[in-house]
């Protein structure tokens, strides 16, 4: 067994109650659950999430470092507001993040990460063939967990996973501009090419699909 495939099979660590309730917030944000400008009232999030006040606390100091929530003052947090001209030069970061990542998975992962990095991008192409917004979503989140843990580096992950974020938040409100099965076909290639090893191919998927999404910006701001 080489250290690549150890490293593979060794157990995920249980989540923190501080990670379940920003998975949670998280959740409810990038959803719209909380729209943009919703004041954030504790006791209110403590009785519908059933989480404790402490995680909740730290969760939502993770999330003003990422942008998604903001204090305002006489105003308290806010669920931060979704700026979309601002959104083509976060598509602009993240793609050199994600060149990066890219080109790491095809080189670093693992043969079972090279087999789920494959497996979720054929769910994100399943689900958008029967319009399953949920599933499609779902799926997009395991693949970026796989690819980000076959890429091995730490740094490019903590920097782009907030964009990430931001992204999924932008595409849930003007999901009416968008088109799962494109962007499932993006998700394909890029997988395809990390599963492949093939790192060049890798950096052209991450290309593409950085293309899909600026053009989808695009198409929102111009609209």
């Amino acid at each position: 067994m080489t250290p690549a495939d150890a490293q593979a099979k060794t157990p995920l660590p249980k989540l923190r109650a501080a990670d379940v309730a920003y998975d949670t917030l998280e959740s409810m944000i990038v959803t719209l659950q909380l729209k943009p400008g919703t004041p954030i009232v504790e006791a209110e999030l403590v009785e519908v999430t059933g989480l404790g006040r402490t995680p909740l606390r730290e969760a939502l100091m993770r999330m003003s470092s990422n942008g998604l929530i903001v204090q305002l003052p006489r105003r308290g947090l806010i669920v931060s507001d979704i700026e979309a001209a601002e959104h083509l030069t976060l598509i602009e970061t993240r793609r050199v993040l994600e060149q990066l990542i890219a080109s790491s998975a095809a080189r670093r992962a693992s043969p079972q990460q090279r087999k789920d990095i494959l497996a979720s991008a054929k769910k994100m192409t399943m689900a958008a063939r029967k319009d399953d917004l949920q599933a499609y979503m779902l799926a997009d989140q395991a693949l970026d967990h796989a690819i980000h843990e076959a890429c091995r580096n730490p740094s490019a992950v903590a920097a782009v996973v907030p964009l990430i974020i931001r992204c999924r938040r932008f595409w849930y409100a003007f999901q009416h501009e968008g088109d799962v099965v494109e962007g499932a076909k993006c998700h394909l290639v890029l997988a395809s090419a990390i599963a492949d090893g093939n790192g060049d191919a890798a950096v052209a998927g991450a290309n593409l699909l950085m293309d899909y999404l600026e053009s989808f910006a695009r198409k929102v701001i111009d609209g």
